[in-house]
């Protein structure tokens, strides 16, 4: 049975938390909004690359 990427999932876990701390809540914007994007374009990669492969999972 495959497990869980690692890899994927520890650069989703801190991309996040980099995205959250670089969002401003009071003016709603990021405060580097071009690193912010590229941030962003990675945790979507990451996230999406976790679960194709939960879904690949074989059954028993």
């Amino acid at each position: 049975m495959k497990g869980v990427n690692f890899f994927f999932l520890m650069i989703a876990f801190i991309l996040g938390i980099t995205l959250f701390r670089q969002f401003n809540f009071e003016t709603m914007s990021f405060k580097d909004p071009a690193l912010s994007v590229i941030y962003l374009v990675t945790f979507v990669f990451s996230i999406f690359i976790l679960i194709k492969d939960f879904i690949k999972r074989p059954k028993k």
